[in-house]
């Protein structure tokens, strides 16, 4: 029996992979085993956890006055939205990302936003965030980062 997907659903969504007391939660359905989503909403479904890994992200207090450095650093000009739509390009992205930007210390997170599967605007399209343990690994890989070129573009890095 086919359902569309549910505010049940997107909430696993949301909720699966987040960090709680030093552990990751694994949330799913409980009839995860009898009906797997379909392709189309899987690719929902992940749309749903990018853009809520995003607004995590965005949602941080502010740097303190006088400083200036994050844990998250934000790399631009990494990716094309077409880059971004094709399934294995987005995947060998992903992957460069965490061998390269782990390089400079300890990643907690890897978020890249893709198109929205309608084609309606999505937020942060093009661009890498990247979530380090601590704040001096952050500021190295901006260091690193900023001005490199990848697939023939120079990455701008900010934090």
């Amino acid at each position: 029996m086919d359902t569309p997907l549910s505010v049940k659903d997107i909430a696993c969504a949301a909720l699966n992979g987040i960090k709680m007391g030093g552990k990751t939660l694994i949330v799913r359905r409980a009839n995860q085993g009898q009906t797997q989503p379909k392709p189309e909403q899987e690719s929902v479904l992940l749309h749903a956890q990018q853009q809520i890994a995003l607004q995590r992200m965005m949602l941080q207090p502010p740097p303190a006055i006088g400083t200036t450095a994050t844990k998250v650093l934000c790399l631009t000009q990494v990716a094309t939205e077409d880059e971004l739509k094709d399934d294995e390009d987005y995947q060998d992205i992903l992957e460069d990302m965490k061998i390269e930007c782990g390089k400079f210390g300890s990643l907690v997170n890897v978020v890249i936003p893709r198109p929205n599967p309608t084609g309606e605007p999505a937020p942060g399209v093009g661009k890498v965030f990247l979530e380090y343990a601590d704040v001096e690994s952050a500021a190295k890989a901006r260091g690193g980062l900023n001005g490199r070129k990848f697939g023939g573009n120079q990455v701008v890095a900010i934090f």
